[in-house]
């Protein structure tokens, strides 16, 4: 009775037929791309992201995906009499559209910073009560993605002045990604489908392991996200050099699972080996941009050998499924997860895929076992197949096959 339980409480979390996410003709997987806060903080000017843009494609950034060249604070530095905004000359001499320009010769998508409230958080000018004059200026300079912070909100509620600039920016007729930057403070999960394409869950995140994990557990629920909208636990900390490259792994495969924005905070002009290996690694990216859009969801979480393991799991294109096994203590453990556990029915064959070795590891039913290494993951794909199916038996001998 209990297994018959489980199996129809899986089915029904995610026999999904919403809330759906903004449509506004952007956002159906989480966006890709690259933020400036995190590395450069203010000091950025148009040289950076000039070459952030070439970067994007002499690194191969370009093809695993990531489009969006996104500027963060400290771009703006008044308004004209008319209210329209003025790009910092001493930063920005040449203004924002010769930098969009670029970014669209090389088929990439140009991102602005403003806030929901008088003044950005680094006391710039924000957008309250000028959100259409900024709408149209942004559309007019050809840029495709907005990040709204909510600083100096005037005590207006986020439910209050996000919408307003929803409704400017889908008046321009250009289709500009929304990314809304309320912290999670006012649960966003709740009523931010119908007005952005994202939306923060959490506070700033931290290059450290603690605050990395912190912004994971407290995410939004995995029911709030679909194509359209998605939760936001915030930038990628990938290559900034505070965490492992065995935590580093852990954070990609968290916010691929997730279906998290997949925005990179690093210097990508210098990117070491490993960096280049996360943030290129194909089979991960297409668990966080598969077409279903369905976030992970805590299937086990449990103590092993004093160490605290969670097992996530998320429904895929055809069939297929997510996992991932997470070890978020301080030694190697060994981390079994059932198909009891998982939903399935303990007789279903699987051929396991692991995206980080890149191999067909296992062709099973009941179970699967993996050790993981402390503060590491296993990031595995499940494809459905019976006991004897030939072809996938011979895939296991394939181990660069990619799916």
């Amino acid at each position: 009775m209990a297994l018959l339980l489980l199996f129809l409480f899986v089915g029904t979390v995610f026999s999904f037929d919403g809330p759906y996410g903004l449509n506004n003709g952007v956002g159906r997987t989480p966006q890709m791309g690259w933020n400036s806060w995190n590395y450069y903080g203010c000091n950025i000017n148009q040289t950076i992201i000039s070459n952030v843009i070439s970067a994007f494609v002499t690194t191969g950034l370009s093809y695993y995906g990531y489009e969006y060249v996104n500027i963060d604070d400290c771009w703006q530095t008044a308004r004209m009499p008319n209210g329209t905004i003025i790009p910092d000359p001493l930063t920005f001499p040449d203004g924002i559209v010769p930098l969009v320009q670029k970014a669209h010769a090389f088929n990439l998508k140009f991102g602005l910073y403003s806030d929901a409230g008088n003044y950005t958080c680094q006391h710039r000018p924000g957008s309250l009560g000028y959100e259409t004059i900024d709408a149209d200026t942004y559309a007019a300079w050809g840029v495709d993605y907005l990040k709204y912070d909510n600083c100096y909100s005037d005590g207006l509620s986020p439910q209050v002045r996000y919408p307003v600039m929803r409704d400017a920016l889908n008046a321009t007729g250009r289709h500009i990604f929304f990314s809304m930057c309320e912290w999670g403070d006012d649960y966003p999960w709740d009523w931010a489908q119908a007005v952005g394409n994202s939306w923060r869950t959490t506070g700033d995140i931290s290059d450290n392991w603690n605050s990395m994990i912190a912004n994971w557990d407290h995410n939004g629920p995995y029911w709030a996200a679909s194509p359209g909208g998605w939760n936001d636990p915030d930038m990628l900390e990938v290559g900034n050099g505070g965490m492992t490259t065995t935590e580093y792994i852990t954070h990609f495969s968290l916010w691929c699972i997730g279906k998290a924005p997949l925005i990179i905070g690093c210097n990508v002009n210098n990117m070491d080996s490993d960096t280049q290996m996360i943030l290129m690694n194909e089979e991960a990216i297409a668990i966080n941009q598969d077409p279903l859009g369905r976030q992970a969801m805590l299937m086990v979480n449990k103590t092993v050998d004093g160490q605290v393991v969670q097992v996530y799991w998320a429904p895929l294109v055809n069939d297929c499924y997510a996992v991932l096994m997470l070890n978020r203590g301080t030694k190697e453990v060994n981390i079994k997860v059932t198909w009891l556990e998982l939903g399935f029915s303990p007789d279903k064959y699987f051929v396991i895929r692991n995206l980080w070795a890149h191999a067909n590891v296992s062709k099973t039913s009941g179970s699967y076992s993996q050790n993981v290494a402390s503060h590491g993951v296993s990031l595995l794909k499940f494809f459905p197949t019976d006991s004897g199916d030939t072809k996938q038996d011979d895939l296991l001998h394939q181990p660069s096959y990619l799916f």
